[in-house]
Protein backbone atom coordinates (compact mmCIF):
# COMPACT_ATOMS: atom_id res chain seq x y z
CA UNK A 1 0.00 0.00 0.00
CA UNK A 2 2.90 2.50 0.76
CA UNK A 3 3.98 2.18 -2.71
CA UNK A 4 0.29 2.68 -4.33
CA UNK A 5 0.08 6.00 -2.14
CA UNK A 6 3.85 6.99 -3.35
CA UNK A 7 2.07 6.31 -7.10
CA UNK A 8 -0.73 8.45 -5.88
CA UNK A 9 0.98 11.29 -4.83
CA UNK A 10 3.33 11.17 -7.87
CA UNK A 11 0.62 11.18 -10.62
CA UNK A 12 -1.20 13.75 -8.18
CA UNK A 13 1.87 15.96 -8.85
CA UNK A 14 2.26 15.39 -12.30
CA UNK A 15 -1.47 16.63 -13.20
CA UNK A 16 -0.96 19.96 -10.96
CA UNK A 17 2.66 20.89 -13.45
CA UNK A 18 0.60 20.14 -16.55
CA UNK A 19 -2.52 22.08 -15.45
CA UNK A 20 -2.82 25.79 -16.94
CA UNK A 21 -6.44 26.93 -15.22
CA UNK A 22 -7.96 27.30 -11.71
CA UNK A 23 -10.53 24.66 -12.89
CA UNK A 24 -7.89 22.26 -13.85
CA UNK A 25 -6.48 22.58 -10.37
CA UNK A 26 -9.99 22.24 -8.64
CA UNK A 27 -10.86 19.62 -10.66
CA UNK A 28 -6.93 17.69 -9.25
CA UNK A 29 -8.10 18.62 -5.90
CA UNK A 30 -11.41 17.04 -6.15
CA UNK A 31 -10.00 13.83 -7.67
CA UNK A 32 -7.23 13.07 -4.93
CA UNK A 33 -8.13 15.26 -1.97
CA UNK A 34 -12.41 15.10 -2.32
CA UNK A 35 -14.87 12.75 -0.21
CA UNK A 36 -14.53 10.22 -3.28
CA UNK A 37 -10.72 10.87 -3.80
CA UNK A 38 -8.45 8.85 -4.08
CA UNK A 39 -6.66 9.25 -0.53
CA UNK A 40 -9.56 9.02 1.14
CA UNK A 41 -10.39 5.85 -0.89
CA UNK A 42 -7.34 4.49 0.87
CA UNK A 43 -8.11 5.49 4.57
CA UNK A 44 -11.24 3.63 3.90
CA UNK A 45 -8.76 0.54 3.02
CA UNK A 46 -6.75 1.16 6.33
CA UNK A 47 -9.81 -1.08 8.38
CA UNK A 48 -8.39 -4.15 6.55
CA UNK A 49 -4.42 -3.39 7.96
CA UNK A 50 -3.23 -5.13 10.81
CA UNK A 51 -2.42 -2.91 14.34
CA UNK A 52 1.14 -2.53 13.55
CA UNK A 53 0.64 -1.15 10.38
CA UNK A 54 -2.27 1.02 10.57
CA UNK A 55 -0.26 3.71 12.09
CA UNK A 56 2.84 3.77 9.55
CA UNK A 57 0.24 3.62 6.55
CA UNK A 58 -1.72 6.34 8.45
CA UNK A 59 1.55 8.64 8.38
CA UNK A 60 2.20 8.11 4.92
CA UNK A 61 -1.44 8.85 3.81
CA UNK A 62 -1.15 12.40 5.96
CA UNK A 63 2.44 12.64 4.42
CA UNK A 64 0.97 12.41 0.81
CA UNK A 65 -1.97 14.85 1.63
CA UNK A 66 -0.20 17.63 2.80
CA UNK A 67 2.39 16.91 -0.35
CA UNK A 68 -0.67 17.46 -3.12
CA UNK A 69 -1.90 20.32 -0.86
CA UNK A 70 1.14 22.31 -0.95
CA UNK A 71 1.74 21.12 -4.37
CA UNK A 72 -1.73 22.49 -5.46
CA UNK A 73 -1.22 25.67 -3.18
CA UNK A 74 2.29 26.66 -5.09
CA UNK A 75 0.27 26.11 -8.12
CA UNK A 76 -3.16 28.29 -7.72
CA UNK A 77 -0.35 30.84 -6.70
CA UNK A 78 1.26 31.18 -9.98
CA UNK A 79 -2.28 30.53 -12.01
CA UNK A 80 -3.90 33.41 -10.20
CA UNK A 81 -0.68 35.50 -10.96
CA UNK A 82 -0.31 34.63 -14.96
CA UNK A 83 -4.39 35.02 -15.31
CA UNK A 84 -3.77 38.43 -13.32
CA UNK A 85 -0.98 39.47 -15.73
CA UNK A 86 -2.59 38.55 -18.35
CA UNK A 87 -5.83 40.48 -17.49
CA UNK A 88 -3.73 43.64 -16.77
CA UNK A 89 -1.72 43.36 -20.25
CA UNK A 90 -5.72 42.95 -22.32
CA UNK A 91 -6.74 45.69 -19.71
CA UNK A 92 -4.26 48.36 -20.36
CA UNK A 93 -5.03 51.79 -21.02
CA UNK A 94 -3.46 53.97 -23.64
CA UNK A 95 -3.28 57.09 -22.06
CA UNK A 96 -2.06 58.46 -25.16
CA UNK A 97 -4.75 57.88 -27.82
CA UNK A 98 -7.40 60.27 -28.31
CA UNK A 99 -10.53 59.97 -26.20
CA UNK A 100 -14.08 59.17 -27.18
CA UNK A 101 -16.11 62.29 -28.53
CA UNK A 102 -19.28 63.10 -26.23
CA UNK A 103 -22.16 64.14 -28.13
CA UNK A 104 -24.22 66.66 -26.51
CA UNK A 105 -27.94 67.21 -26.73
CA UNK A 106 -30.18 70.09 -27.45
CA UNK A 107 -33.67 71.11 -26.67
CA UNK A 108 -35.93 70.27 -29.63
CA UNK A 109 -37.31 73.05 -31.59
CA UNK A 110 -40.87 72.97 -30.14
CA UNK A 111 -39.19 72.92 -26.59
CA UNK A 112 -37.00 76.06 -27.55
CA UNK A 113 -39.56 78.07 -28.82
CA UNK A 114 -41.65 76.95 -25.66
CA UNK A 115 -39.38 77.81 -23.05
CA UNK A 116 -38.98 81.50 -24.82
CA UNK A 117 -42.28 81.88 -24.56
CA UNK A 118 -42.61 80.86 -21.42
CA UNK A 119 -39.86 82.98 -20.15
CA UNK A 120 -41.59 86.03 -22.23
CA UNK A 121 -44.60 85.41 -20.41
CA UNK A 122 -42.92 84.97 -16.86
CA UNK A 123 -41.36 88.33 -17.23
CA UNK A 124 -44.76 89.69 -17.38
CA UNK A 125 -45.81 87.98 -13.90
CA UNK A 126 -47.62 84.62 -15.30
CA UNK A 127 -47.51 81.48 -13.52
CA UNK A 128 -47.71 77.75 -15.09
CA UNK A 129 -50.66 76.29 -14.65
CA UNK A 130 -51.19 72.08 -16.43
CA UNK A 131 -54.06 69.87 -16.28
CA UNK A 132 -54.25 66.55 -17.49
CA UNK A 133 -54.79 65.47 -21.58
CA UNK A 134 -57.69 62.86 -20.52
CA UNK A 135 -60.23 65.30 -19.68
CA UNK A 136 -64.46 65.61 -19.07
CA UNK A 137 -66.72 66.61 -21.81
CA UNK A 138 -67.56 69.13 -19.44
CA UNK A 139 -64.57 70.66 -18.68
CA UNK A 140 -63.61 70.94 -22.57
CA UNK A 141 -66.39 72.12 -24.09
CA UNK A 142 -69.67 72.51 -21.48
CA UNK A 143 -67.78 75.10 -19.36
CA UNK A 144 -66.47 77.01 -21.87
CA UNK A 145 -69.77 77.77 -23.39
CA UNK A 146 -69.89 75.18 -26.61
CA UNK A 147 -73.26 74.95 -27.18
CA UNK A 148 -74.01 70.79 -28.01
CA UNK A 149 -74.27 71.72 -31.48
CA UNK A 150 -70.49 73.28 -32.35
CA UNK A 151 -68.58 71.32 -34.72
CA UNK A 152 -65.61 70.34 -32.19
CA UNK A 153 -68.01 68.00 -30.54
CA UNK A 154 -68.45 65.81 -33.32
CA UNK A 155 -67.05 62.19 -33.39
CA UNK A 156 -65.09 63.34 -36.72
CA UNK A 157 -63.31 66.08 -34.38
CA UNK A 158 -62.58 64.73 -31.13
CA UNK A 159 -61.12 61.71 -29.60
CA UNK A 160 -63.94 60.11 -27.70
CA UNK A 161 -63.11 57.57 -24.61
CA UNK A 162 -66.90 57.46 -23.60
CA UNK A 163 -69.16 59.63 -23.67
CA UNK A 164 -68.35 61.97 -20.91
CA UNK A 165 -64.41 61.36 -20.70
CA UNK A 166 -62.20 62.50 -24.16
CA UNK A 167 -58.39 63.24 -25.34
CA UNK A 168 -58.34 67.49 -24.60
CA UNK A 169 -59.07 69.11 -27.33
CA UNK A 170 -57.41 72.76 -26.62
CA UNK A 171 -55.60 73.64 -23.46
CA UNK A 172 -58.74 75.48 -22.35
CA UNK A 173 -59.69 72.94 -19.51
CA UNK A 174 -56.57 74.25 -17.73
CA UNK A 175 -58.54 77.79 -17.50
CA UNK A 176 -61.47 76.02 -16.21
CA UNK A 177 -59.84 74.01 -13.51
CA UNK A 178 -57.48 76.92 -12.59
CA UNK A 179 -60.75 79.27 -12.07
CA UNK A 180 -62.48 76.59 -10.32
CA UNK A 181 -59.68 76.49 -7.76
CA UNK A 182 -58.34 79.84 -7.13
CA UNK A 183 -59.68 83.23 -6.73
CA UNK A 184 -58.78 86.26 -8.69
CA UNK A 185 -56.59 87.67 -9.70
CA UNK A 186 -55.16 84.88 -11.55
CA UNK A 187 -52.47 85.29 -14.39
CA UNK A 188 -51.62 82.10 -15.81
CA UNK A 189 -50.38 80.38 -19.03
CA UNK A 190 -51.44 76.96 -20.23
CA UNK A 191 -49.08 74.96 -21.98
CA UNK A 192 -49.47 71.61 -23.16
CA UNK A 193 -50.42 68.57 -25.74
CA UNK A 194 -53.83 68.50 -27.38
CA UNK A 195 -55.27 66.14 -29.54
CA UNK A 196 -57.80 66.35 -32.43
CA UNK A 197 -59.14 63.86 -34.92
CA UNK A 198 -57.02 65.17 -37.73
CA UNK A 199 -55.40 63.31 -40.70
CA UNK A 200 -51.86 63.87 -40.87
CA UNK A 201 -50.24 66.07 -43.86
CA UNK A 202 -47.94 69.18 -44.20
CA UNK A 203 -50.32 71.37 -41.50
CA UNK A 204 -52.35 68.84 -39.30
CA UNK A 205 -51.38 66.48 -36.53
CA UNK A 206 -53.33 64.47 -34.57
CA UNK A 207 -51.34 65.44 -31.91
CA UNK A 208 -49.96 69.65 -30.98
CA UNK A 209 -49.20 71.69 -28.69
CA UNK A 210 -50.83 74.41 -27.60
CA UNK A 211 -49.80 77.56 -24.89
CA UNK A 212 -53.20 79.18 -23.63
CA UNK A 213 -52.99 82.11 -21.32
CA UNK A 214 -55.69 84.02 -18.49
CA UNK A 215 -56.05 86.66 -16.59
CA UNK A 216 -59.00 87.27 -14.22
CA UNK A 217 -58.91 90.63 -12.25
CA UNK A 218 -61.21 93.52 -11.50
CA UNK A 219 -61.57 96.30 -14.02
CA UNK A 220 -59.34 94.43 -17.17
CA UNK A 221 -60.30 95.58 -20.50
CA UNK A 222 -59.65 95.07 -24.12
CA UNK A 223 -56.91 97.42 -23.65
CA UNK A 224 -54.92 95.24 -21.34
CA UNK A 225 -54.98 92.24 -23.67
CA UNK A 226 -53.58 94.34 -26.83
CA UNK A 227 -50.92 95.52 -24.49
CA UNK A 228 -49.97 92.40 -23.38
CA UNK A 229 -50.00 90.41 -27.06
CA UNK A 230 -48.31 93.45 -28.84
CA UNK A 231 -45.48 93.19 -25.77
CA UNK A 232 -45.41 89.60 -26.28
CA UNK A 233 -45.16 89.50 -30.75
CA UNK A 234 -42.04 92.68 -30.08
CA UNK A 235 -40.39 90.00 -27.30
CA UNK A 236 -40.77 86.98 -29.99
CA UNK A 237 -40.57 88.45 -33.18
CA UNK A 238 -38.76 92.00 -33.16
CA UNK A 239 -39.46 95.01 -31.67
CA UNK A 240 -40.59 96.58 -35.26
CA UNK A 241 -43.28 94.27 -35.14
CA UNK A 242 -46.63 95.37 -35.67
CA UNK A 243 -50.22 93.39 -34.32
CA UNK A 244 -53.57 93.84 -36.04
CA UNK A 245 -56.96 92.28 -34.06
CA UNK A 246 -59.06 91.51 -36.35
CA UNK A 247 -63.32 90.69 -35.40
CA UNK A 248 -63.64 86.91 -35.06
CA UNK A 249 -65.87 84.60 -32.71
CA UNK A 250 -64.75 82.03 -30.01
CA UNK A 251 -67.83 80.84 -27.54
CA UNK A 252 -66.09 81.30 -24.47
CA UNK A 253 -65.05 85.10 -25.56
CA UNK A 254 -66.44 87.82 -25.91
CA UNK A 255 -65.72 89.92 -27.45
CA UNK A 256 -63.35 87.83 -29.94
CA UNK A 257 -60.32 88.36 -32.20
CA UNK A 258 -58.16 87.09 -34.34
CA UNK A 259 -55.09 88.36 -34.20
CA UNK A 260 -52.15 88.85 -36.92
CA UNK A 261 -48.22 90.23 -36.62
CA UNK A 262 -45.91 91.44 -39.16
CA UNK A 263 -44.37 88.89 -41.30
CA UNK A 264 -41.22 88.73 -39.17
CA UNK A 265 -39.61 87.48 -42.92
CA UNK A 266 -40.28 90.47 -44.46
CA UNK A 267 -41.54 93.00 -42.03
CA UNK A 268 -44.73 93.51 -43.86
CA UNK A 269 -43.46 94.01 -47.40
CA UNK A 270 -45.13 91.04 -48.71
CA UNK A 271 -43.56 87.46 -49.48
CA UNK A 272 -44.10 83.85 -49.92
CA UNK A 273 -44.72 83.72 -45.74
CA UNK A 274 -47.23 85.53 -45.68
CA UNK A 275 -48.98 84.94 -48.89
CA UNK A 276 -48.21 88.55 -50.02
CA UNK A 277 -50.42 89.83 -47.60
CA UNK A 278 -47.51 91.54 -44.86
CA UNK A 279 -49.56 89.85 -42.07
CA UNK A 280 -49.18 86.26 -40.82
CA UNK A 281 -52.03 84.99 -38.31
CA UNK A 282 -50.68 83.67 -34.92
CA UNK A 283 -53.36 83.48 -32.37
CA UNK A 284 -57.35 83.82 -31.13
CA UNK A 285 -57.99 85.59 -28.09
CA UNK A 286 -60.88 87.55 -26.49
CA UNK A 287 -62.63 89.06 -23.17
CA UNK A 288 -63.79 85.81 -20.82
CA UNK A 289 -67.39 85.21 -21.26
CA UNK A 290 -69.41 86.01 -18.65
CA UNK A 291 -71.16 82.88 -18.83
CA UNK A 292 -67.76 81.10 -18.25
CA UNK A 293 -66.73 83.89 -15.63
CA UNK A 294 -70.43 82.46 -13.83
CA UNK A 295 -69.91 78.83 -14.00
CA UNK A 296 -66.34 78.99 -12.72
CA UNK A 297 -67.75 80.50 -9.34
CA UNK A 298 -66.91 84.56 -10.55
CA UNK A 299 -69.00 87.26 -10.56
CA UNK A 300 -68.79 88.72 -13.66
CA UNK A 301 -70.11 91.96 -12.61
CA UNK A 302 -67.04 92.08 -9.90
CA UNK A 303 -64.66 91.05 -12.37
CA UNK A 304 -63.45 90.92 -16.04
CA UNK A 305 -60.64 88.89 -17.43
CA UNK A 306 -58.98 87.71 -21.26
CA UNK A 307 -58.12 84.98 -22.51
CA UNK A 308 -55.68 83.69 -25.65
CA UNK A 309 -54.18 80.85 -27.19
CA UNK A 310 -51.51 79.92 -29.74
CA UNK A 311 -50.42 77.09 -31.36
CA UNK A 312 -46.97 76.02 -30.33
CA UNK A 313 -46.30 73.88 -33.14
CA UNK A 314 -47.36 76.87 -35.73
CA UNK A 315 -45.36 79.53 -34.19
CA UNK A 316 -42.05 77.32 -34.11
CA UNK A 317 -43.26 76.59 -37.98
CA UNK A 318 -43.54 80.08 -38.61
CA UNK A 319 -40.01 80.79 -36.70
CA UNK A 320 -37.53 78.73 -38.62
CA UNK A 321 -39.46 78.48 -41.65
CA UNK A 322 -40.61 74.34 -41.07
CA UNK A 323 -43.19 73.70 -43.79
CA UNK A 324 -44.14 70.04 -42.47
CA UNK A 325 -45.48 69.83 -39.26
CA UNK A 326 -44.94 65.85 -39.05
CA UNK A 327 -41.06 66.93 -39.15
CA UNK A 328 -41.28 67.96 -35.61
CA UNK A 329 -42.33 64.19 -34.55
CA UNK A 330 -40.05 61.93 -36.35
CA UNK A 331 -37.37 62.23 -34.74
CA UNK A 332 -34.91 62.78 -37.37
CA UNK A 333 -32.17 63.94 -35.98
CA UNK A 334 -30.97 65.47 -39.34
CA UNK A 335 -33.82 67.79 -38.78
CA UNK A 336 -33.45 68.30 -35.16
CA UNK A 337 -30.18 69.19 -35.31
CA UNK A 338 -30.30 71.85 -37.53
CA UNK A 339 -31.64 74.06 -33.99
Amino acid sequence: MKEQLQQTQNQAESAIKDAHSMQELQEIRVKYLGKKGELTAALRGMKDLSNEERPKIGKIVNEVRANIENALETAMTEVKQKEKNIRLSNETIDVTMPGKEVEIGHKHPLTGVLDEIKNIFIGMGFKIAEGPEVETVYNNFDALNAPKNHPARGMSDTFYINDEILLRTQTSPVQIRTMKKAKPPIKVISPGRCFRYDTPDATHSPMFHQIEGLVIDKNITMSDLKGTLNLFAKQLFGENTKTKFRPHHFPFTEPSAEIDVTCFKCQGEGCRVCKGSGWIEILGAGMVHPNVLRECGIDPEEYSGFAFGMGLDRITMLKYGVEDIRLFFENDMRFIEQF
